[in-house]
């Protein structure tokens, strides 16, 4: 299936933490699509799951885009998420990973690979990862396209789970697509 269905979708926001952020490049925008994203998951009761590299040195996910009662919170000192032995289990019977997060060039992209490693359908959201070089980013998105990852925008995950205007909840993730 190419199209995401919200009943097959996970969210998975890697490392967004109050440390880190600075450093990244354009990371306000990052923060600003993950936001709605993680918003319009909720609101479609989409599960989010976040990971958070090494807490204690980098901190915890910035307030913002904070994990709520009821989402789970891996935390790990491998790169690649699936490493941990927990990830592959949250998801349930969910095949459609969307992914956003830091840093596009080592998280984001280990932990892309082993989920596609791993026989799951993988979503990056490239206007919802950073990294603090602008050439890394870049190049993590074309490695994951070349190993079959599918590279989407922030609206076009939260149209593509809407699949309609007619949707009951469309009115509700409109102000925040403007």
């Amino acid at each position: 299936m190419l199209t995401l269905d919200p009943t097959q979708s996970l969210l998975l926001v890697i490392d967004m933490q109050s440390r880190l952020l600075p450093a990244i490049n354009q990371g306000e925008q990052v923060v600003s699509n993950l936001e709605r994203l993680i918003q319009s998951a909720r609101t479609l009761d989409i599960p989010v799951v976040y990971t958070e590299q090494y807490p204690r040195g980098l901190g915890a996910t910035t307030p913002v885009l904070a994990a709520r009662e009821g989402e789970t919170v891996l935390e790990k000192m491998t790169f690649d998420a699936v490493k941990t032995g927990q990830l592959l289990a949250l998801a349930g019977d969910r095949r459609q990973w969307v992914i956003g997060g830091c840093e596009s060039h080592v998280c984001v992209l280990q932990t892309a690979l082993g989920l596609r490693e791993a026989g799951k359908n993988v979503y990056l959201v490239s206007d919802a990862i950073g990294s603090r070089k602008p050439h890394d980013r870049e190049a993590a998105i074309a490695r994951l396209a070349h190993h079959g990852t599918e590279i989407l925008t922030t609206e076009m995950v939260i149209f593509e789970w809407l699949g309609s205007a007619e949707h009951p909840r469309f009115r509700d993730l409109l102000q925040p697509l403007k």
